[in-house]
């Protein structure tokens, strides 16, 4: 009697089992069902695409920059409004837009680290009283700025060109030769724009 009584909860036991392990395995693959009818996202789809810059674009880039300069030049020399063409220059060829600028200009010992707009407008036409040994490099002026750019390396949306530019004064005499570093991305335009402007003059080892 006890033995046929044990048979059956045995039974029963592993009917229990057996129909749990039915009901878990058919959740488990109807859930599979529904992930499988979910639509797959690619992931490139998702990631917003870099534009790559081209060595090209920065050669570009840098003789419209000299341009721009003789340009402030030019207007300085006729009466225009220099100050207004400076800081279309600016607008165009540097990214404080969307930020700080690490500009580091040619002819400065004191604040020789700018990171604003006004910074930057100061060095190219002076004028600001928070910036006195600023003599307003752009109005020197020049007639011409010439590249020779050693290298350039290209990381996605960045670009880093090193060299030398050699900028010829209005009022003749031999060029001015300085040593640059600059650095570039693009905007949500697609324009070319310095994130980095280093530059000074060459070592010269005392006699």
């Amino acid at each position: 009697m006890k033995m046929t009584s044990l048979r059956k909860k045995l039974k029963l036991a592993t009917i229990a089992v057996i129909f749990a392990f039915i009901l878990s395995f058919g959740l488990t693959s109807c859930s599979d069902c529904d992930k499988s009818k979910e639509p797959v996202v690619n992931q490139t789809e998702t990631t917003q695409t870099i534009a790559e810059i081209s060595e090209q674009e920065v050669l570009e880039a840098q003789k419209a920059w000299g341009e721009g300069i003789v340009k402030i030049g030019e207007m300085y020399l006729n009466d225009g409004d220099y100050y207004q063409a400076a800081t279309n220059h600016i607008n165009e060829f540097y990214n404080y837009q969307n930020g700080s600028v690490l500009f580091k200009p040619t002819l400065t010992s004191e604040k020789q680290f700018r990171t604003d707009f006004e910074g930057a407008l100061s060095y190219f036409v002076a004028g600001n009283e928070n910036y006195p040994e600023d003599h307003g490099f752009a109005i020197k002026p020049w007639s011409n700025v010439r590249w020779e750019n050693i290298g350039t390396k290209i990381i996605g949306n960045m670009a880093v060109a090193m060299g030398n530019y050699y900028f010829t004064p209005e009022s003749g005499g031999d060029d001015v030769k300085v040593e640059y570093s600059f650095a570039y991305t693009k905007d949500a335009d697609g324009n070319l724009k310095i994130i980095l402007h280093d530059s000074h003059l060459p070592y010269s080892p005392a006699n």
